[in-house]
């Protein structure tokens, strides 16, 4: 017996009301940023507070020392660029014409194969790059500008970010659980079992995903520091340990530790040429690229929240195309609550009239 039109009405309406609430949310994506992110903060410090509060630590108080250990933990992360720049601004400084130099004296053979003449001496490099200036600087310095305004709005959204997501995070907790109550109490009670048990295993699944996560962290920052320090890099410790704590942000932080540690290598060993700096960086990022790629993430992180490796490359693709460094950044812990998400609808389903109908 199949089910009524009003009744399949009434069963689709809460997936309608859902879906306008998805659509109203990615229209005002903007505006509610920093609400999702605090609240995805919240959602990975409440364990620890509830530990806390467990050992009798005001709530107020064990939320307070959750985010200031989180900022605390971010800040290393920051102070771990001091020493490098530190050290790499003056030999920038000193050596940089000399490396440019060097650079154009091994390009300019290239070149001639192809029967083109650049300038080979200092003097002539300096005059083409004096018209160049000229004839170009109108249009590069609009571009320049452009690119500042950019920047300049990026950061300040930045800033306001690092600002607003803290103390919007510290009243997500403070009230956590009246606003789950709250929402509990919006849920129909015969849909409540399974709303609390599918929240139980995301609970679980993030559980796994964060101490995956820093295990990969971990060993890939003792990996960069000793192969950058059998490299012989001066800067291999800080470096190192920068590049495995920054793979939380994927591509990113994997792409500015190669640069740094390309910077060091080439100001470092400048007087023996760029051939070794270039080979030793390729080597050990290439390698901790495979590694961290196909064998880490995949084992420590892809199957402890139930991914296979092809959904963790394409949760990746599809969440830096559709929300860019932020959809990087979440892909994988929000594609694994689909995943449970998905699993539980389809055993919905399969209990259905729907699914047994003939």
């Amino acid at each position: 017996m199949t089910a009524s039109p009003p009744s399949v009405l009434r069963s689709l309406l809460p997936w309608l009301c859902a879906a306008l609430a998805a659509a109203a949310v990615w229209w005002h994506a903007s505006v509610l940023l920093p609400f999702i992110i605090s609240l995805v903060v919240a959602y990975v410090l409440e364990p620890a507070v509830a530990r806390l509060e467990r050992s009798r630590v005001p709530r107020a108080l064990a939320v307070g020392g959750c985010l200031a250990l989180l900022l605390v933990l971010v800040s290393v992360l920051l102070v771990l660029l001091v020493p490098i720049v530190s050290q790499l601004v003056p030999m920038v400084r000193a050596q940089l014409p000399d490396l440019l130099v060097s650079l154009w004296k091994g390009i300019v053979p290239h070149l001639q194969q192809f029967g083109l003449e650049p300038p080979t001496s200092v003097d002539e490099l300096k005059a083409e790059l004096a018209n160049l200036v000229q004839t170009h600087a109108a249009e590069w310095g609009a571009a320049l500008w452009q690119s500042a305004l950019v920047g300049g709005s990026s950061l300040m959204t930045l800033a306001g970010l690092a600002v607003l997501v803290p103390m919007l995070a510290f009243y997500w907790l403070l009230d956590w659980h009246r606003l789950t109550g709250l929402a509990d109490g919006l849920l129909p009670p015969r849909w409540r079992p399974h709303v609390h048990a599918l929240r139980d295993e995301m609970d679980a699944l993030m559980g796994q995903y964060l101490r995956g996560q820093l295990l990969v962290m971990l060993i890939l920052a003792v990996y960069y520091s000793l192969g950058l320090s059998l490299a012989g890099f001066r800067l291999a410790l800080p470096i190192g340990v920068f590049t495995g704590l920054a793979v939380c942000i994927p591509y990113l932080g994997f792409g500015l530790g190669m640069l740094l540690a390309l910077v060091a290598g080439l100001l470092q060993f400048a007087a023996g040429g760029v051939s070794y700096p270039l080979i030793a960086v390729a080597v050990v990022y290439g390698l901790g690229q495979v590694i961290e790629s196909f064998f880490l993430t995949p084992r420590l992180v892809g199957e402890r929240i139930g991914l296979h490796p092809l959904g963790v490359i394409l949760a990746l693709m599809l969440f830096g195309q559709w929300l860019g460094f932020w959809g990087i950044l979440v892909a994988l812990p929000c594609a694994a609550c689909l995943t449970v998400l998905g699993r539980h609808l389809l055993g919905h389903y399969r209990d259905s009239a729907f699914f047994g109908a003939p």
